[in-house]
């Protein structure tokens, strides 16, 4: 690869429109991630949809289930997705596919009826919105380099996580006051129906109108990569023949970057644990801790500000301190609250607590991607992200299954919590033996740059 292709991996010709552009898909991914996996769709299936169930094992645990799944068939597929979005230079390319795929699934999500029989149907939905979603991820997450420079991307990947929770406030403000507030047979400002469940189905169709619009501008203002040989045999590779490819690579990390590898690893744990807060979040807030349906919204907009602020400041600690310092304190605070909700009760414990927990995700989440993104050689982001999906979709069951398995042992929601728990614990023992990277640290690149960028 060439000096000026490796360049322009790191950012040395982004402006601030690229990195506002970049910045809108976390804007419109908010859809999905605040409206339809955690404080809406999640909650109408299990709280309303499969209200009468048949059977002795709760709709919250079918969720974890369904969840889980998604999670196994993301770890089959990511794997080679990456490598081979670098190898054959198509991470634009990729990101539009998947990101059409993660929009169709949710506007199917129209036609899941407020009946236990398409329980199913809404479990199949989410799961193939949330498979797509999480693929999507390995392209988007591989351009911060092309949108940053060393000195400044723990701040534009803060700035992409709070755009995303910024953008989540603003479209539960309008699904809230819109078509679920007030009480009786219709529901918000609109005057929307309730039979059937139509004002939350039609809350589907402006969640995937809103990632729709908000996912055009990276596709027009960050260029495609050209090709490079940073991965030889990746581009012309077969599915199967991928795999080869990748244990190639494997290897090649344990011998040559074992803190890259050890990351990877860590990282996987803490970061389901993390998508398991928000996951399980509004379903134990309305089950256990007696929240309205309607005021998960509120609760919604509260969680994604302070998460959105949690990522803006702790991202100058990420440019200054590191990221590994960002993630220990705000794993350690996550469990710490976590611990505390499993004692206290009623729905201003959980106003509290849940809310200064949420405050660290943001956090975790943003200095995670900038540890990375400052490990991978130009020219191989999307390989190490692809990898940084598999082993985080290779895990992914364990938030869900553990949630799901002490839900079952206990009999009890509640008991839900203690899984999330000790998955953010064991991310962090994980984390801890492994040396940070220095806070202008970005492998292959010199640690000055053009400082117009979120300076």
């Amino acid at each position: 690869m060439t000096e000026v292709n490796a360049r322009a991996t790191v950012g040395q010709a982004a402006g601030r429109g690229q990195v506002v552009a970049w910045g809108f898909w976390d804007w419109g991914s908010s859809a999905f991630n605040a409206v339809i996996l955690t404080f809406v769709f999640s909650v109408y299936l299990t709280k309303k949809v499969g209200e009468n169930l048949p059977g002795w094992i709760s709709p919250s645990a079918w969720l974890g289930v369904a969840l889980a799944l998604a999670g196994l068939v993301v770890a089959v597929t990511a794997p080679v997705a990456g490598q081979w979005f670098d190898a054959a230079a198509k991470r634009k390319r990729a990101l539009a596919v998947l990101t059409a795929l993660c929009i169709g699934s949710m506007t199917l999500m129209f036609f899941v009826h407020d009946n236990y029989h398409y329980l199913w149907l809404g479990l199949a939905l989410l799961a193939f919105g949330s498979a797509f979603f999480e693929l999507a991820g390995v392209p988007y997450n591989a351009m911060l380099r092309q949108v940053s420079t060393p000195a400044t991307v723990g701040r534009v990947s803060g700035f992409g996580w709070a755009m995303g929770y910024f953008g989540g406030i603003f479209l539960l403000l309008i699904c809230y006051f819109g078509f679920i507030s007030g009480d009786g047979d219709n529901r918000g400002l609109l005057g929307i129906p309730t039979d059937d469940g139509l004002n939350i189905r039609l809350v589907a169709i402006v969640a995937a109108v809103w990632f729709a619009a908000f996912a055009l501008p990276v596709l027009f203002a960050v260029p495609e990569l050209p090709r490079t040989d940073a991965d030889p045999g990746a581009a012309e590779a077969g599915f199967f023949a991928s795999y080869a490819i990748l244990w190639r690579d494997l290897r090649e990390l344990w011998r040559t970057d074992q803190r890259t590898l050890g990351f990877l690893v860590a990282s996987a744990v803490f970061r389901d644990g993390l998508a398991g807060v928000f996951t399980f979040g509004a379903v134990l807030a309305v089950r256990v801790y007696d929240i309205a349906d309607a005021d998960v919204l509120l609760f919604g907009i509260a969680a994604n500000v302070v998460a959105a602020l949690g990522a803006i400041v702790a991202s100058r600690f990420d440019d200054r301190s590191g990221p590994k310092r960002v993630i220990v304190v705000s794993l350690v605070a996550m469990v710490i609250c976590g611990v505390i909700l499993l004692f206290v009760s009623g729905p201003l414990m959980f106003w509290i607590f849940g809310l200064l927990l949420t405050i660290f995700v943001g956090p975790a989440q943003s200095a995670a991607r900038s540890f990375l993104a400052r490990l991978a050689p130009p020219g191989r982001e999307g390989q190490l992200f692809g990898l940084y999906t598999t082993t985080g979709r290779a895990v992914s069951f364990l938030a869900p299954a553990f949630f799901a398995l002490f839900v079952v042992l206990f009999d009890s929601d509640r008991a839900g919590i203690i899984g999330i728990i000790l998955v953010l614990a064991v991310g962090l023992v994980a984390l801890l033996p492994i040396a940070s990277p220095e806070p202008t640290e970005v492998v292959g690149t010199p640690a000055a740059g053009p400082e117009d960028r979120l300076s």
